[in-house]
């Protein structure tokens, strides 16, 4: 089957491709795989793992997140310092950036 696409080629020696679907922009992964690939990728870079991710939230870039992890492991638990990161990923759920928010010791609570 010739298709007016095919005619332009041999007309002209180029084609006009269609947007192939796969190779548009990806979209976003989903966000249980943006915490996973959150606390996976900044247990990897700081070498310990992480305790929880405890914020997720969407941006025009991809995600942001916030991950609780243990520095400091001590007995009894609650006495450990803890520190809560703040980590952006791409759409894609690559870690871009993350930075140190804050350190607290284990029985810290939000008031």
């Amino acid at each position: 089957m010739i298709t007016a696409e095919h005619d332009e080629h041999q007309k002209t020696g180029t084609s006009k491709r269609r947007p192939d679907k796969r190779s548009a922009s990806p979209e976003r992964v989903s966000a249980p795989e943006a915490m996973r690939s959150a606390a996976e990728q900044l247990g990897e870079l700081l070498g310990t793992r992480p305790e929880s991710v405890s914020a997720l939230k969407p941006t025009d870039e991809g995600w942001e997140a916030r991950v609780e992890v243990v520095e400091v492991p001590r007995i009894p638990e609650t006495t450990s310092i803890m520190a809560s990161y703040q980590v952006e990923l791409d759409a894609q759920g690559n870690l871009m950036a993350y930075e140190r928010d804050n350190r607290y010791t284990g029985s810290q609570v939000d008031r």
